[in-house]
């Protein structure tokens, strides 16, 4: 027999019935060799689940314990699917070091991703990360008060095919600008967070290297330090620099899903987990509409689908145009170049590549200029106004700063806050305006403003 194919052979012989559905996790009241959230219960209804059954203990255990010791002292049936996971994990590893021996693998796509997605360690992993900064919010609190029961269920929708995207909350944000945001009930976002920790490595290992919005490591800073690095570069070598400066109009709005869904397809072919993919991205789609766009803005997997979508873009900019001085961040790009026309020529280049392969278009604000000190101006990106010697702060960030300083005076000093509100804000900015030349600035603004309680 084939050594592959023994684990599942003695699974079945062990339950004692063909196993054709996922197992899922629980047990019931009448059954306690199968009772807990590690062991696995096939063919049991979820109304047969008793949530009260051993989370915290079984977690807790697990933990502390080899996994070796865990496999010994469960019940039969979890030993022999304990042993099937590691025979399956040990396959699984055996042929990874083939596949290295005989170098890179032919296929660009993959598959069998939907079992990490739904593992228990994803989700509680993915439930910790959700609740970072947010551990107080009354939404939270009422998860964790059945934390098991709300885990189990959400792997069983998950495993079953039953999940379904809950409904938003939308609301309005002022700053850097007016927008609408789309806000999930907790458990989404814990869903959600899953899926980004099994997706994003498969595009993070392809994203290029001058891609700086929700990504590790990367950010506004980086990125504005590269902006920088390009005028310096082209100013040295030329004397002269011109900056192309383009930005999507309402491109969070714009993503056509047709396109998104192709782009997507192109790396995973994972059935199951398209589907749950295409869920979350058709779950703001009016009913009906022939071909549905927008994503919402708030959503972690818009983040990430947001970028595989300018990925498109990048791969155009750096590979068919083979722009070296080309630098994005979300939906707003720059490219560094000696010559003016060159970047006229460009801009309209992109612009209909834009319309034609992602049905986007560049907004008003999209124009080339010089960018110099005298007869020219700051390239405004990332919050600086960048020159090739230095950079300053926006306008609109000294502006925005002085206000909240002003609304965090008067709710301190009424006792609605603590200092402990109010260092982190300033704080932030602080490491803000510390990239510019600002030193000046800092000292100014912080020292005019005192904070202090009023007398009962």
């Amino acid at each position: 027999m084939d050594q592959g194919r023994r684990p599942a052979a003695r699974l079945r012989l062990t339950l004692g019935c063909r196993v054709t559905r996922l197992p899922i996790r629980g047990g019931n009241w009448n059954n306690a060799a199968s009772s807990g959230v590690f062991a696995l219960n096939c063919n049991e209804p979820r109304s047969n689940v008793n949530s009260n059954i051993g989370f915290r203990p079984a977690l807790e255990e697990r933990q502390k314990r080899p996994s070796h010791e865990t496999a010994d002292s469960a019940p039969s049936k979890g030993r022999d699917i304990l042993a099937h996971r590691r025979n399956t994990e040990h396959t699984a590893q055996v042929s990874r070091s083939a596949d290295r021996l005989r170098g890179p693998p032919m296929a660009k796509t993959y598959n069998n991703l939907f079992a990490r997605i739904y593992d228990f360690e994803n989700l509680h992993h993915a439930y910790l990360k959700a609740r970072q900064g947010k551990r107080q919010h009354r939404e939270v609190l009422r998860f964790e008060m059945d934390l098991e029961g709300n885990l189990i269920q959400m792997q069983n929708e998950l495993i079953w095919g039953m999940y379904r995207t809950g409904t938003y909350r939308l609301f309005n944000v002022y700053e850097p600008k007016q927008r609408v945001v789309a806000a999930l009930p907790f458990r989404d976002r814990v869903v959600q967070h899953a899926i980004v920790a099994v997706i994003e490595p498969i595009w993070e290992a392809r994203f290029i290297h001058d891609s700086y919005a929700c990504r590790p490591g990367k950010g506004t800073h980086a990125g504005a330090d590269r902006a920088q690095d390009f005028l310096r570069r082209v100013q040295r070598q030329h004397g002269r620099v011109y900056a192309l400066k383009a930005d999507i109009g309402k491109f969070f709005a714009s993503i056509d899903h047709g396109i998104l869904k192709q782009l997507i397809r192109r790396r995973i072919a994972c059935a199951r987990t398209l589907e749950l993919l295409d869920e979350i991205i058709d779950s703001t789609a009016d009913e009906g509409a022939l071909a549905p766009v927008g994503l919402p803005i708030g959503n972690l997997t818009s983040q990430l689908f947001a970028n595989v979508y300018l990925h498109h873009l990048d791969d155009y900019a750096k590979h068919a145009l083979r722009e070296r001085c080309y630098c994005r961040y979300m939906d707003d790009f720059i490219i560094v170049h000696h010559d003016k026309q060159y970047l006229h020529r460009v801009r309209a280049d992109i612009e209909d590549w834009l319309w034609r392969e992602l049905r986007l278009r560049t907004n008003r604000k999209t124009q080339v200029f010089p960018v110099a000190v005298r007869n020219g101006r700051a390239l405004d990106f990332l919050g600086y106004r960048i020159y090739p010697t230095h950079r300053r702060l926006r306008v609109d960030s000294i502006k925005r700063i002085k206000t909240k300083l002003r609304r965090l005076q008067r709710d301190y000093a009424a006792g609605r806050i603590g200092l402990e509100q109010i260092t982190p804000s300033v704080q932030s900015w602080v490491a803000h305006a510390s990239k510019a030349q600002t030193w000046g600035l800092r000292r100014r603004l912080l020292g005019s403003f005192s904070f202090a309680r009023h007398a009962a």
